[in-house]
């Protein structure tokens, strides 16, 4: 058994953790572009329905796993569901493990950009010409390893470490979000872009893809269903309450989303109103690479605020990149590895893997695609183990207990099974919407957006995981992870 020091010292210190988990690149280069791309005001209203009709739900579920087993996804699955079903688990963990490979070279783009932006490396005059001399180089992989390195020394040091950082790195984000924010409300005409995100047209709401859009957006930005939550809520308190925190993760979460898109979409209207629609359909890189360091250039004070900007960017790389491994390393601590031990596997893993990603675009956006999609049926795992476990009785003992600072009623049961739904639906759509004209053009296997590339990895993924069942199952089940009481 672990230690009993492997516990959070404090509420305060857990909730920072967990929205250091939740806070990512995500939330300031997706939802903006996203939100603009979608309706502004007409987006908002649906993403909010659907933080309470995805994630808070699954984050109640994975808070009250978390807790209640003290075991990684693993060891959460076997337990619930018998150790048939550990494979489901593993699925959980592998698909958030193989993002962590490519998020690090994400990490390693802000950690580039954070020193070019203080050394005034970035030119003006030629857009991407910075951006293109250093994504796919061997100089993105330098970066990857040192993020990578960022990201071991923090969980390397266990929980007090992991709640260290966030104790640091989560209040200074807040404040340099809010300070960019209040920066791009200043700037002259910066109201159009206040308007365009908060004015709604309920007319357009009947576009289904609208919601589809705004779903995905909570899918992805909120940790919902990776099993991140779950791993933190292992080292929770014993008295600590569940279901209050899951709301404070995933509200404080989508502020730190609509802060962001208050940022850009104020700087875009007022700095380039006649690029707004350039700007917003660059894609993630696009927008954060390229067009950002330019709107930064003309503004009063800009180099400053862009050197603001890229530090937050890095404090929410960082924050969650430090959630995966510590994902990974947990279950190599279930099935009786030592922590620094885990640890070291898992970033040299991660090194390797990563690696592919860094010198290739192509193979970056492939795997963004392939387990970006594989976190709904992540999600979908999730709600299937606890309907199957019986939903009532799982809200009865795993979540309204005798910590809890509210009472959760029947309205999560039924949240729980339209997860399964929105799951089913969500991968649907993603998977018809890459069709490809020829079959050859749906069945390639590592180019950046086709149905084939999801199917064919998914499928060896599971395939293995269910054929290696009996053996993880079991070393989880007998291993020596979990910290007492």
């Amino acid at each position: 058994m672990a230690s009993r020091s492997e516990v959070f010292s404090s509420r305060w210190g857990m909730l920072l953790a967990m929205l250091g988990m939740a806070v990512g690149t995500g939330n300031i280069w997706r939802f903006p572009r996203i939100a603009a791309s979608n309706g502004g005001g007409n987006f908002l209203v649906a993403w909010v329905c659907f933080l309470l009709l995805w994630s808070v739900p699954l984050l109640i579920l994975e808070f009250g796993m978390g807790k209640g087993v003290r075991k990684g996804p693993i060891g959460a699955f076997a337990t619930t569901l018998g150790p048939k079903f550990g494979w489901m688990g593993a699925w959980v963990a592998w698909v958030a493990t193989a993002i962590m490979f490519y998020y690090s070279v994400v990490m390693g783009w802000t950690l580039r950009f954070l020193w070019a932006s203080i050394t005034r490396e970035i030119p003006t005059e030629v857009p991407d010409a910075f951006w293109n001399s250093f994504a796919a180089t061997p100089s993105a992989m330098i970066t990857h390893a040192i993020a990578l390195g960022m990201g071991v020394f923090v969980v390397s040091r266990g929980v007090k470490g992991i709640e260290t950082a966030a104790r640091f790195l989560i209040p200074s984000l807040i404040i340099l979000v809010v300070v960019l924010a209040i920066r791009a409300v200043t700037l002259p005409g910066a109201s159009a872009g206040l308007a365009f995100l908060f004015t709604p047209n309920f007319s357009e709401l009947a576009d289904y893809r609208i919601w589809l859009e705004a779903l995905t957006q909570n899918a992805w930005d909120t940790g919902a269903g990776w099993g991140l939550v779950l791993t933190y809520a292992i080292y929770m308190r014993k008295r600590e309450d569940t279901a209050l925190n899951a709301f404070v993760i995933g509200f404080g979460n989508n502020s730190m989303s609509l802060l962001a898109g208050i940022m850009v979409l104020c700087t875009v209207f007022s700095v380039m109103p006649d690029a707004a629609s350039q700007i917003v359909g660059a894609g993630n890189e696009g927008i954060t690479f390229i067009w950002v360091p330019q709107l930064f250039a003309l503004m009063p004070g800009g180099q400053f605020f862009m050197i603001l900007f890229f530090m937050a960017l890095v404090f929410a790389a960082w924050t969650s990149l430090v959630a995966m491994i510590e994902l990974a390393s947990r279950v190599l601590r279930d099935a009786g590895i030592e922590r620094k031990r885990a640890v070291g596997i898992v970033g040299i893993a991660a090194l390797v893997c990563g690696i592919p990603s860094a010198l290739n675009m192509d193979f970056f956006h492939n795997q963004d695609w392939v387990w970006g999609v594989g976190l709904m049926l992540s999600g979908f795992f999730f709600a299937f183990a606890v309907l199957r476990y019986g939903v009532t009785e799982w809200r009865r003992k795993f979540i309204n207990t005798g910590d809890s600072d509210i009472h959760i009623g029947a309205w999560w049961d039924w949240a729980i099974r339209l997860v399964i739904v929105e799951a089913v639906v969500l991968m649907a759509w993603f998977l018809w919407s890459a069709r490809g004209e020829s079959f050859a053009e749906t069945w390639t296997l590592f180019s950046p957006y086709n149905v084939g590339s999801v199917i064919i990895q998914a499928a060896v993924a599971i395939l293995i995981l269910w054929m290696l069942n009996r053996l993880i199952t079991r070393a989880t089940l007998e291993g020596s992870g979990g910290p007492a009481g």
